[in-house]
């Protein structure tokens, strides 16, 4: 195992460089830049002659270091990534990592809570609508897993937060962010809509391929040799369906635990949460790219690492896979 894992790093690797270079291109074709921005935000009716202007903005990214040609800020980039060098914030000066980890804590917190919510839900009702295949309870369960992945995330936690402002079942405070261990009441209120609303989706997907894959388990020569045997149905459908039918749907949970990550942009713009989906639009916004390119950037080794966690996993579940 260990040297499959140290292949699959360094498999990793060239896929890391090559989403920093797309991020580092990406951001650097952007319309304007953050000195025009600052510029124009500082005059709002200039004064200053074209010249004097473009003097200044000349000025500006030579301090921080833009003015090279894209080949050589590229290289640089490349340089800096590789000892571990984020770049510094034009916007505040700081370091651009400092920013992913005042915002992280939210995030995890954000996407663990969803998460727990997508696999409490998924798991169960994937096992019982296979179990109790075409039955009324199965074509409900069935009906509200194409729901949650038919509605969208943010409409689902819009809707839930217009339902608790309307009957006021608990008060929302949008201007604080605590977090479950400085408030657990506050911050469950404030965490618990957009949990639910992308745990809910997150976990649609995986009732359904969970479902599936239970059925044709169920369907196997030793599932009926079990049920000939007398042996209790909990113990054929834990020990013996579920762990088979998880294989394929560990996957998918990779798959879900990327998305929500990526989802919970826009449920922290939506409640003010200053995580890292919200701080990635604030940068986008104000075109501060040493911050855009460093939260790409470990975002990115972050879900690659996690489908490698995925993959060991398998030998985990299922003995009979080797790892060569």
């Amino acid at each position: 195992m260990r040297n499959y894992i140290i292949r699959r790093t360094l498999i990793n690797i060239p896929v890391i460089l090559l989403v920093a270079t797309m991020v580092f291109f990406a951001t650097n074709v952007l319309p304007g830049d953050f000195v025009a921005q600052r510029i124009a935000a500082n005059n709002p009716t200039p004064t200053s002659s074209p010249e004097e202007v473009e003097a200044q903005i000349q000025k500006i990214r030579e301090d921080l270091g833009i003015d090279d040609p894209i080949a050589i800020r590229y290289v640089k980039y490349l340089g800096d990534l590789v000892r571990g060098d984020f770049g510094t914030s034009y916007q505040s000066g700081r370091s651009a990592i400092r920013d992913f980890r005042e915002g992280i804590p939210y995030t995890l917190q954000l996407s663990l809570m969803a998460f727990t919510i997508a696999l409490l839900t998924s798991i169960p009702i994937g096992i019982i609508s296979a179990i109790r295949q075409d039955s009324p309870i199965d074509y409900f369960l069935r009906f509200f897993a194409i729901l949650a992945v038919a509605a969208p995330n943010f409409w689902v936690a819009t809707m839930l937060l217009l339902y608790v402002v309307r009957w006021k079942l608990w008060d929302i405070q949008l201007t604080e962010h605590p977090l479950l261990w400085e408030d657990p009441i506050g911050s469950l209120k404030l965490f618990v809509i957009p949990a639910v609303a992308g745990g809910l989706a997150g976990g649609a997907g995986i009732m359904r391929l969970l479902r599936s894959q239970m059925l044709e388990v169920l369907r196997q020569d030793y599932i009926r040799t079990a049920w000939a045997k007398g042996v209790r149905e909990r113990v054929i459908i834990v020990r013996h369906a579920l762990k088979n039918a998880l294989i394929p749907v560990l996957t998918v949970i990779g798959l879900t635990i990327a998305g929500l990550l990526s989802g919970n942009v826009v449920f922290e713009y939506l409640f003010g949460i200053p995580g890292v989906g919200n701080r990635i639009l604030t940068a986008i916004n104000k075109r501060d790219v040493p911050v855009v390119q460093a939260f790409v950037v470990i975002i990115a080794t972050f879900v690659v690492f996690v489908n490698l966690a995925i993959d060991l996993l398998y030998g985990i579940i299922d003995p009979r896979i080797r790892f060569s």
